[in-house]
């Protein structure tokens, strides 16, 4: 099992993606699971419930595929914010943090409109707020941090790679 946590933004899905495909690995978003089960986009089972209701359901969704079978998961940005999370996370695979600072992470979503906690005034200040909330819990979840500034996708994915192949000598 390999986790990617890290910011809204910070190219968890289309790295775990990429780094599956590379792997010869399933893969799965956290979001995409939560969606199709709730029925609804995140954003409006947000606005509609709740924050908490919402991290009930992740919870669940993220105990369930830890057990599974191997597979590269991709994790919503949010996740760490649940000691629960964290423990199951780390504690049954790799944890991956890949890092953005807030200003990167504006850059490429000051237009997206899907993210609920970022459907506010000050969008920057708020990641700015959001990062120095979740940094010490991605931090303490990881097995290690890949800062993805300047990073193109293959390099991120070959960067996976080199650093799961000297945590596990003699894998293939």
């Amino acid at each position: 099992m390999i986790s990617l946590i890290g910011m809204p933004g910070s190219g968890k899905s289309t790295v775990g993606r990429s780094l599956a495909h590379r792997m010869q690995l399933p893969f799965s978003d956290s979001d995409a699971v939560i969606e199709q089960r709730l029925g609804c986009a995140i954003r409006d089972y947000f606005e509609r419930e709740g924050e908490a209701a919402f991290r009930d359901v992740e919870q669940a969704v993220i105990d369930e595929l830890t057990q599974g079978e191997p597979r590269v998961l991709a994790t919503g940005g949010g996740v760490v914010l649940r000691s629960a999370n964290r423990q199951r996370l780390r504690g049954r695979g790799t944890v991956i943090y890949l890092r953005s600072s807030a200003e990167a992470l504006y850059r490429r979503l000051r237009h997206d409109t899907k993210r609920p906690l970022l459907q506010v005034r000050d969008p920057l200040q708020r990641l700015r707020e959001l990062y120095a909330q979740r940094d010490p819990l991605y931090r303490e979840c990881a097995h290690f941090v890949l800062d993805t500034h300047g990073s193109s996708l293959s390099m991120l994915v070959g960067r996976i790679m080199m650093q799961l192949e000297l945590m596990s000598p003699g894998a293939p």
